[in-house]
Formats: C-alpha cells, structure tokens, sequence
C-alpha cells in the first residue's frame, strides 16, 4: 500500500463520508499508509476503533473483512 493517485483518491471519498463510522475506519488507514500515527490515531477514535494488527497490510485485511460482513475460521 502507497502513497499516490490511488491514496489520494479514496482520501477523497472517505473526506466526503466524514462522520459514518467505516469511512472514518478506513480514513484512519489511509493516513497510517501515509505515515501520520497521529493524524491515523484521531480516525480511529472517530470510527470508534483501535489499531487491531501490527502492519498496514494486515489491517486491511481486518478492515475489508469486518467491512464485507465475513468471518474466518
């Protein structure tokens, strides 16, 4: 995951979702892929959430699945 067209664009969109609380979820990783911890830390308390892996990546993996609804086993 990095910085570039792609990250600017979903910023847009969860810029416009501001205040439902996936879109805060999801805004929170967008700044964590940017490197801002502190900026990242405000969207996560916003999305009523917490940091729940170690990595970026693995996060998004958290993220997506909560998101689509699936379950692992």
């Amino acid at each position: 995951m990095i910085m570039g067209p792609e990250w600017e664009n979903a910023h847009a969109i969860v810029q416009m979702q501001e205040g439902v609380q996936e879109f805060d979820w999801i805004h929170a990783l967008l700044h964590w892929i940017e490197a801002d911890m502190g900026n990242a830390d405000y969207w996560y308390r916003r999305a009523g959430k917490k940091r729940a892996t170690p990595s970026v990546s693995a996060e998004w993996t958290h993220i997506a699945t909560a998101l689509s609804g699936e379950t692992r086993h």
